[in-house]
Parts: C-alpha cells; sequence; structure tokens
C-alpha cells in the first residue's frame, strides 16, 4: 500500500517498530486521561487470521500505526491509531485511516467500527470528516465518548 510518500505494511504490534509506536501512544494517553488503562486493543488481537496491524512509514520512517480486530463476520474495529507529534498535521492520519479500511476491506470486512474520547477532538474530527456516522457504544469503553461505524 502506497499514498504519495507514505506507504503501509503489516507488522506485529509485538515487535518493533509497533511496539515503540504503541509504548509512545501510551505515554500520550496516560498524560491526556491520566492513565494507559485506556488502551484497549492488546498486540494479541491484532494477531488472528481476521486481524491486522499496520505500520505506516514516510520514507522508511515509521511515523504511525493503527489495527484491525475482528468483531463478527462481517466487522472490523479499527484500534490503536496512532501518529508520532512531528507527523501531525500533514494528512498521516487521514492516509494511515484510508490504509487501515483497505486492509478491513481486503479482510472481508463490510464495515468498521471505531471509537475516541471526548478529550481527542482531533480523532473525532477526523472520523466526522472521513464519513463515520455515530452510533451507540458498542463496547463499554469507559474512556470513550464516541463511537462511530462506516459501511465499507
Amino acid at each position: 500500500m502506497a499514498t504519495e510518500r507514505l506507504t503501509a505494511q503489516r507488522a506485529s504490534a509485538s515487535a518493533e517498530p509497533g511496539r515503540s509506536l504503541l509504548r509512545a501512544m501510551g505515554a500520550e494517553l496516560d498524560a491526556v486521561y491520566g492513565t494507559e488503562e485506556v488502551l484497549s486493543g492488546a498486540p494479541a488481537d491484532f494477531a488472528g487470521p481476521g486481524d491486522a496491524f499496520l505500520v505506516v512509514s514516510d520514507g522508511g520512517r515509521p511515523v504511525a500505526c493503527g489495527g484491525i480486530k475482528r468483531l463478527d463476520d462481517r466487522t472490523g474495529e479499527i484500534k490503536r491509531m496512532y501518529v508520532v507529534p512531528e507527523a501531525r498535521g500533514r494528512g498521516v492520519a487521514r492516509a494511515l485511516l484510508g490504509f487501515l479500511e483497505g486492509t478491513a476491506r481486503e479482510l472481508g470486512c463490510t464495515r468498521v467500527r471505531l471509537d475516541t474520547g471526548d478529550r481527542q477532538p482531533h480523532a473525532r474530527a477526523l472520523y466526522v470528516s472521513a464519513r463515520y456516522a455515530p452510533i451507540d457504544d458498542y463496547n463499554a469503553n469507559p474512556a470513550a465518548s464516541f463511537w462511530f461505524e462506516k459501511a465499507l
């Protein structure tokens, strides 16, 4: 997968560079929410045959990651989207979201779901602009305030 200068590859969430990206995400969420416990989706959740974890690179340098966790035969959940601070504001998150949606389609998903918290307004704005529709709480994530779904 490639979009201009960005490339996405499937990777292990428990090996480098995925592990470091997820660690950085955890540290940021700890600062925003006061706990790293808001993270759901363990690396093993992205290791099954219907799941995937992606690392996005810019010129060979890892700048983002995200995963797809299978919820049922038709539905995937986008989890752990993260863009390193120095790559923000350049469309990397939107590209990452597109890569994840494409991968979900490849996995046979016809829809994807995701959530975000009220302290992440940029994430919420991204999902709304990418035509995600608000839905009811589907996963009981205590840190989430907004839940979305999109048909693929």
